[in-house]
């Protein structure tokens, strides 16, 4: 039963590991649509099951892994990863287990018992969760899926890019949220040679904007509006590797531009999104990436599991936000 945890250099993953993986999974997720709008692609992975991208890298997996033993399936998420996780082991009628920290948020613990995961609540943190959940795992002989850094997840994820690409008929840049760095890892290779991917971070979780500091990933504090989708306090390794790379850049943007751009995202579009899932479009927003003029963009709109009533932005009004390009 493989149930290694943690990433090695043998682990980075290329543009065939994602394209393998988009044949293993064809079927079981969704290809979500794309839509351009001020000059921009949106890629709609809010509309993704269970609410974000991640159901991809969970199907792959899962699939990947091959037969799995009667204890099913472990995972450590602060929601969506999880969400994921479990809504796959569901469809395979395999157990999952998902262990998040007591402060997730309700809408995210709800729909996990809702999928049928048994929830265990352990600590306030991400890491602490984690810790609980390599332990159950490795003591009961159950498949770990990790959130955001191991191969087959980060392929899944890249999937994504895939579909962009072929949907768009080629963009110059994507602009991808980062936490963890799976969905980072995965785009980036997808489109590698063919698009270039600039990493968006809240100001209060920077880890690849740390990681490339530092040549390496190293923990960072977490907090902000955004913690409970990008709150890894480390930026994983194959993220870190595919990053470097392939030229991935990192651009920052505060929790107040976040929630400018979810409301803009709701106000203009009628697109509901996490905190999360408008942090690449805050970029856009809020002129932290600016667009050379002709340049082809895309904003990958990543996670939708958020309580409706919180779409209004508390700082600036949506009307007098700047309208990229």
């Amino acid at each position: 039963m493989l149930t290694t945890v943690h990433a090695h250099a043998g682990d980075v993953i290329s543009t065939s590991d994602v394209e393998q993986a988009a044949a293993r999974i064809e079927g079981r997720v969704r290809r979500t649509p794309v839509f351009a709008c001020d000059d921009v692609w949106f890629k709609l992975e809010q509309l993704q099951h269970t609410g974000s991208f991640k159901a991809r890298g969970a199907f792959n997996r899962i699939i990947a892994a091959g037969s799995l033993s009667a204890a099913g399936v472990v995972a450590a998420s602060g929601g969506n990863a999880g969400l994921a996780v479990a809504y796959a082991a569901r469809e395979f009628g395999v157990t999952a287990r998902v262990y998040v920290p007591a402060n997730a948020p309700a809408v995210k613990v709800a729909k996990l018992r809702q999928l049928g995961a048994a929830v265990e609540l352990v600590g306030e943190k991400y890491a602490d969760a984690y810790d609980a959940a390599v332990k159950d795992a490795a003591d009961r002989g159950a498949l770990f899926c990790h959130a955001y850094d191991q191969p087959e997840i980060c392929a899944g994820q890249g999937t994504a890019g895939l579909e962009l690409l072929e949907q768009t008929g080629g963009v110059d840049t994507i602009l991808v949220a980062v936490g963890g760095g799976g969905l980072l890892a995965g785009v980036a290779a997808a489109v590698e040679g063919r698009a270039r991917v600039i990493g968006v971070e809240p100001r209060t979780a920077p880890t690849l904007h740390a990681a490339l500091a530092a040549g390496e990933p190293v923990a960072v504090e977490v907090s902000g509006v955004a913690a409970d989708s990008l709150g890894a306090s480390r930026l994983g390794d194959i993220g870190f590797a595919v990053a470097t790379r392939t030229g991935v850049s990192s651009v920052l943007v505060d929790d107040s531009a976040i929630l400018d751009a979810r409301a803009a995202l709701w106000d203009r579009y009628r697109l509901a999104v996490e905190p999360g899932g408008a942090t690449a479009f805050a970029a856009l927003l809020a002129g932290a990436y600016r667009p050379s003029p002709g340049e082809r963009v895309a904003v990958l709109l990543c996670g939708a599991n958020t309580d409706p009533a919180t779409l209004t932005s508390p700082t600036t009004a949506p009307p007098a936000a700047r309208t990229p390009r």
